[in-house]
């Protein structure tokens, strides 16, 4: 949505703004229920069709910004039930991640074809000769679709010449890539935690801003009023969010200035994943351990595999993530540090909830809930003065947040290793397109490849907790790259020589 949608994104900023207010001026947490009268004053709807509903759909979603659940219509509980438990200073988690908020869905036609007032009522009615199932009737009037009997194949709309037919489908259904989304009862969209990967493009379709998911800025904040040692690791996509003319390191100052000791960019991990799977390839599927390789940088594209695609999952790299090589980068840098992960992914949520991650990442936020961070303490990026230069990682590492940055590292790094060796590259980005790309990998079609799976259009630029598009940060994500001092991660002198792996088994004696 983005830019398109601007005045959802605006409802999400200021709800992630005012928690944050609330958290900084150390008020109340049940000051939530004052907050719905601040973002909405008055008595006109702006958005809805009257300010009580508007107001109640605000109020659920402070309560998600808080970490609880969205309730339903026939919960009359206060919007401040349950918020005393939320008032600590870490992470706390009650799932689901992402959930609808029943009373903001507009409960939209899963699947309808239907005839418009375009209709010419013309004499060679294609899409009644067209209609497999005999559902299409013409009239004088213009034609008539029989909803019974429509099998909304859609052969009526292709051949009408007028396109005067509509087929309807549900915006977060539609872009679902693993079909989780369903209806409930009462015709509302319902999300199946079971299928569901966390990737966000649910909520960032839905044109009513009925799909959440949950924060945790409030407890972050109350980590860094602790005193405790927080550390922010920034994903390779952060370059651009805040505006064309903010830079990269005056990004990480205005980080530094919410309280944070440091700010380091997750293209150090990048670095170490990237020489990690060049070894596992190289390894595994020239000798014919694994017929092929997946990259695992993508949790989304990692749980739909474990989730759908039981058969292949030990084929997906053991490597860990980019966020978790970064954490553990930290940590043995400062026992005491606590990692904040700051990217535009929210599965990476539930990544860091994982048993061996949960040591490593404390907190997980986007860079939407970043920003409201920002306008909670007044801090404008662009207006600071910064002479400092970032250099903790590679060009190949920087790259990792654009479609097939992830794999085109990979492959360079191996043939630094091995200049013989052949890598023949598949990649998809969105999860419709991964979903293809592991059936096909399923039935060996992709046999001898590495293959990257993104669940984002565009990589990771395309996150759902982006604050700009893909389309104009992905080359400003590139330029960052091609800043970089070392071409290669091997180059990368801010990666200890013990947590380097072992070329020399690979190379030619």
């Amino acid at each position: 949505m983005k830019e398109s949608y601007i005045d959802i994104l605006n409802i999400r900023r200021m709800a992630f703004e005012h928690i944050a207010k609330i958290a900084y001026e150390n008020r109340p947490i049940t000051d939530i229920a004052l907050e719905v009268y601040n973002i909405l004053p008055g008595e006109s709807a702006t958005y809805r069709e009257n300010i009580f509903r508007e107001r109640a759909v605000m109020g659920e979603r402070l309560r998600m910004g808080i970490g609880l659940d969205a309730r339903t219509a026939d919960k009359t509980d206060a919007v401040t039930d349950g918020l005393d438990q939320m008032d600590v200073n870490q992470r706390i988690y009650h799932p689901p991640l992402v959930s609808v908020i029943k009373i903001a869905c507009e409960a939209c036609p899963e699947n309808r074809v239907t005839v418009t007032d375009q209709c010419k009522a013309c004499i060679g009615h294609p899409c009644v000769n067209v209609c497999p199932k005999n559902a299409v009737t013409f009239t004088a009037k213009g034609s008539i679709i029989n909803q019974e009997k429509c099998i909304k194949c859609g052969k009526c709309v292709d051949a009408c010449p007028y396109n005067a037919i509509n087929h309807q489908k549900r915006p977060c259904a539609e872009s679902c890539g693993v079909k989780a989304i369903k209806s409930d009862t009462l015709g509302r969209a319902d999300i199946d935690e079971e299928k569901c990967v966390a990737c966000g493009r649910c909520i960032s379709t839905c044109p009513f801003g009925a799909i959440s998911d949950k924060s945790e800025i409030y407890q972050l904040i109350k980590a860094i009023q602790a005193d405790k040692h927080l550390y922010a690791i920034l994903a390779p996509s952060f370059v651009g969010q805040f505006g064309v003319n903010v830079s990269p390191e005056q990004i990480k100052e205005a980080i530094k200035l919410l309280g944070f000791r440091d700010v380091i960019e997750v293209g150090l991990g990048a670095d170490l994943t990237t020489m990690n799977e060049a070894h596992e390839y190289l390894e595994k599927v020239p000798t014919g351990q694994f017929p092929f390789m997946g990259t695992s940088c993508c949790f989304s594209w990692k749980m739909m595999v474990r989730n759908q695609f039981p058969e292949i999952n030990e084929y997906i790299s053991e490597s860990s993530t980019p966020m978790i090589y970064t954490g553990l980068q930290l940590k043995k840098r400062d026992p005491e540090s606590k990692v904040v992960f700051i990217g535009p992914c929210i599965s990476k949520k539930l990544e860091a909830l994982e048993k061996e991650v949960a040591e490593v990442i404390d907190f997980v936020i986007t860079y939407e809930e970043l920003l409201g961070m920002f306008l909670a303490k007044g801090i404008e990026p662009s207006e600071i003065e910064i002479s400092d230069k970032m250099m903790d990682a590679s060009e190949t590492g920087r790259a990792y947040a654009v479609s097939g940055g992830v794999a085109d590292a990979v492959e360079k790094r191996a043939k630094e290793i091995n200049p013989d060796i052949k890598l023949d590259i598949e990649k998809a980005e969105g999860l419709h397109e991964c979903f293809k790309l592991a059936q096909m990998a399923k039935f060996g079609k992709m046999n001898g490849k590495l293959i990257e799976g993104m669940a984002c259009s565009g990589g990771c630029v395309g996150g759902p907790g982006v604050v700009r598009s893909e389309t104009k940060t992905a080359k400003e994500v590139r330029a960052f790259a091609k800043k970089s001092d070392f071409k290669s991660p091997a180059d990368n002198i801010n990666i200890p020589e013990a947590d380097r792996p072992d070329d020399k088994k690979f190379q030619k004696k």
